[in-house]
């Protein structure tokens, strides 16, 4: 989104965008998408409202569309989807891989086949989220008996903690 708004800010500048190393021909479907986008609001008469800079709007939309690719960490740089078992690894080429720290929970658009699966298009989110959005495939795992609400609400366990906590999937 950054990027479509500085290449927006240049007056659509094919020169800003290679001089950015994007692909023009990229952005140019970006705009049309969204215009494609915008149209169908306005047939609809929806209004058209912006999140600004709350980044956690458009990871939880992506997380409610691709929530079977929902991954969480098992090892050091390997993750395990949720739903179906598969091992998977951040691809070198993703944003995300060179952050400095690996998110416990992500989303993956696609994987790609080589020596390893690796995870292509990818965002890390809140695992709560899968709860929230997919309740009919994610819930929050039960403690000795008791719900994990009640116990991170009793011990006041942090948000980190409670992002540590493993979600079960109902296959």
């Amino acid at each position: 989104l950054n990027v479509y708004e500085k290449w927006k800010s240049s007056g659509y500048s094919s020169d800003w965008a290679n001089e950015h190393y994007i692909h023009v021909k990229s952005l140019r479907k970006v705009r049309e998408v969204r215009q494609q986008l915008l149209y169908i609001m306005q047939n609809n008469h929806i209004t058209l409202s912006s999140c600004e800079n709350d980044w956690d709007v458009i990871r939880k939309c992506i997380c409610s569309g691709y929530f079977h690719n929902a991954t969480k960490l098992k090892g050091i740089g390997e993750y395990v989807n949720l739903r179906t078992g598969i091992p998977c690894v951040l691809h070198p080429s993703s944003s995300i891989y060179s952050l400095g720290y690996t998110p416990d929970y992500c989303i993956y658009h696609e994987l790609i086949m080589t020596s390893k699966e690796y995870m292509s298009c990818v965002t890390a989110i809140d695992p709560m989220w899968l709860v929230e959005l997919a309740p009919s495939f994610f819930s929050v795992k039960e403690d000795f008996g008791e719900g994990f609400f009640a116990t991170s609400q009793n011990t006041g366990v942090d948000k980190q903690s409670k992002n540590n906590e493993l979600l079960s999937s109902s296959l």
